[in-house]
């Protein structure tokens, strides 16, 4: 723009000593003619403000640029891993017929894990968006700060009430005991299993090998599925006590399946003859911590932990549990606390719809933010753990099938891997409908186990939600698995 800008002035000044030089020659000035001066002052603002414009559009189009690169990048280095050949093998020439079957999901394809940053820790780095940041926590601070300030004026003392949160997390270290059992036969259950599959021995043996694994993998999935279970109910947990159990239940169970998916095959075809070897125990010890849900022996790493990135992800986490307990206090306790008592009419049900509406969609924000982004990125780095990407861009998504497979890519990468592609299999590789219905029947089912384990009674929104709206949405679940 610079050379343009000096063009112009140039060209002004020559028009400015053309029209100078008739008036040191005597020649007189008419009114309507326009002095240099008038001109500049009339050019000046319009060439500011293309400058400024011309400044903003190549602003525009860097970050548009940038932004496809980066996922241009991404997906040619995903399908690059993939393409990667066995060093026994040589590197095979793939016909141009072929190229376009590549494109297609496939009853093979793994997902595939490399060293990359979470989407938001991508967003921090531009500034405009570290503003909307600081001006969304500045906005959360306002309403506290206003909240407090009319209570105080209004009760005459600060109203600091913990009691949700007390409340909440009460019976939390029986809560712990309880994990301890549940981690402890998720370690070694599976594990053991699979070595008794694993050792050679005569047939007879084996055998009886096989049976005895498949024995204590049946106590495992009994002890997961009950011993929670009974707990709650027995000694009344309160709901965020039971929220650890339940989670901890539901992720163990889809860990020691995953393990067993992977592992499994690759074993019986080592007895076999194929010599493929059994796994360690220190990778499936790190695959029980690391956050994901599908294993593998090895996982990109990054070189060192940032601690203080650590203590940052779990301290915003912490702020936004402390904050949640203030939204449901406030906005929900007060207008639900005596609703039982109420007849029932459309008219109390409609105005809680819409008093819950608020809150419910700052609960939305806030089990995002501190789950999926503080939570897993803050164990993620402690692990030195490389590949962040537990979500995708959910916020810019258009249906309800793109924003399931975007919200929660640890999950989806499961039901696609163990739902969808197996459910496939049985059905002979052609039938992606039922095969879709099923991922979205076994995920609105543990949707709605977990809500109904945590607030201790059947409301089937999330089998709504899931099943019947998610279930007739158009568009394939294998879009996100190759990032």
């Amino acid at each position: 723009m610079e050379p343009r800008a000096a063009q112009l002035r140039r060209r002004e000044g020559l028009g400015g000593e053309q029209e100078d030089r008739p008036s040191r020659e005597g020649e007189p000035h008419f009114g309507n003619e326009e002095c240099p001066g008038n001109n500049e002052t009339h050019r000046g603002p319009d060439l500011l403000q293309w400058t400024r414009h011309m400044q903003a559009v190549k602003t525009q189009l860097l970050e548009q640029a940038q932004g496809q690169l980066t996922e241009l990048l991404d997906q040619a280095m995903c399908e690059a891993i993939q393409a990667y050949p066995p060093q026994d093998r040589p590197v095979s020439s793939i016909p141009p017929a072929s190229l376009r079957k590549t494109r297609e999901p496939s009853l093979g394809k793994r997902k595939v894990f490399i060293n990359r940053k979470s989407l938001l820790d991508e967003l921090m780095e531009v500034q405009h968006f570290r503003t909307i940041y600081h001006m969304f926590v500045a906005g959360l601070c306002v309403f506290i700060i206003s909240t407090l300030a009319i209570d105080f004026i209004d009760e005459g003392r600060l109203m600091l009430e913990f009691d949700l949160l007390i409340f909440s997390f009460g019976q939390l270290p029986l809560a712990l005991v309880t994990w301890v059992p549940m981690f402890l036969s998720t370690l070694l259950v599976p594990y053991q299993a699979l070595r008794l599959w694993a050792r050679p021995q005569s047939r007879a043996a084996w055998t009886l090998g096989v049976g005895l694994g498949c024995m204590l993998l049946a106590g495992h999935t009994t002890v997961l599925s009950i011993l929670p279970v009974h707990v709650a109910v027995e000694y009344q947990l309160p709901p965020a006590s039971r929220c650890v159990l339940v989670f901890e239940q539901v992720r163990l169970l889809m860990k020691s399946y995953s393990f067993l998916r992977e592992t499994v095959p690759g074993t019986l075809r080592a007895r076999g003859g194929e010599g493929i070897q059994a796994p360690s125990f220190s990778s499936y010890l790190y695959f029980l911590f690391c956050p994901t849900l599908i294993y593998r022996e090895t996982y990109p790493r990054t070189p060192n932990v940032r601690w203080n990135y650590v203590a940052k992800n779990f301290a915003q986490a912490l702020g936004c549990v402390l904050y949640a307990c203030f939204i449901l206090g406030r906005l929900c306790v007060p207008v639900f606390a005596n609703m039982s008592r109420e007849p029932f009419s459309t008219r109390a049900l409609v105005l809680s719809i819409l008093h819950a509406t608020l809150p419910g969609i700052f609960m939305l924000l806030l089990i995002f933010f501190a789950f999926l982004h503080c939570w897993l990125n803050a164990f993620a780095e402690m692990l030195r753990f490389g590949d962040r990407m537990f979500y995708r861009d959910w916020w810019n998504s258009t249906s309800f099938s793109n924003y399931y497979r975007t919200w929660n890519v640890v999950v989806h990468d499961w039901l696609y891997s163990y739902v969808y592609q197996d459910g496939l299999w049985l059905l002979g590789g052609r039938a992606r409908g039922p095969a879709m219905l099923g991922v979205f029947l076994v995920s609105a089912v543990v949707h709605e186990y977990i809500f109904c384990f945590v607030l201790g009674f059947f409301y089937p929104v999330m089998l709504l939600l899931f099943l019947v709206i998610g279930g007739r949405q158009p568009g394939r679940l294998d879009t996100g698995i190759r990032s």
